[in-house]
């Protein structure tokens, strides 16, 4: 299920951290459009619908709904100018969101071809934790991962030691 050119190691990460927070009966909002996690998320016995690729800092509409018990937002904050206005209007009461953390070693992330993948953030711990409580979150459980390249080098040495990644699940206080 993880083979080929999805990334192994986070996927699996993430999916056993979602199923241990997270009951499978829980209909989820996933932030961003249909993607190989969220058919992942959908073979596992979640029921998961996906934002359309509107624009969240300009329309937060799709988290206004009451419709879904828990939000998933993998890799999507650090692409907004402010994550802060769709993390405050979330209506569901519970969160699970991944990030990639700020490295020293690197430079934020972005992509040459498309201006829309670019970082316009790479958190430290302690700033997205911050973001999530002023917008109205309690931060239940946190996990930060790393993830190992098949390069040689310096920078994919220190990727195997340095974690890359910081997921949570929060409740709405």
């Amino acid at each position: 299920m993880y083979e080929g050119k999805y990334p192994k190691k986070r996927y699996k990460h993430t999916l056993r951290f979602l199923q241990n927070n997270i009951s499978a009966e829980s209909h989820i909002l996933d932030l961003g459009v249909k993607n190989p996690f969220s058919e992942i998320l959908e073979e596992n016995g979640f029921k998961v619908t996906n934002t359309q690729g509107e624009d969240l800092d300009l329309d937060t509409s799709a988290v206004l709904s009451d419709t879904y018990d828990v939000v998933t937002a993998f890799e999507i904050f650090e692409h907004l100018v402010s994550p802060f206005n769709v993390l405050k209007d979330i209506k569901a009461t519970k969160l699970i969101a991944s990030v990639p953390l700020k490295l020293w070693f690197a430079s934020a992330y972005r992509s040459k071809e498309d201006e829309r993948d670019r970082h316009y953030h790479e958190f430290e711990d302690w700033q997205f934790d911050w973001l999530l409580e002023k917008a109205g979150w309690k931060i239940k459980k946190r996990e930060k991962f790393t993830n190992p390249v098949k390069k040689v080098g310096i920078r994919p040495i220190l990727r195997r030691l340095t974690p890359r990644y910081y997921l949570v699940y929060a409740e709405r206080i």
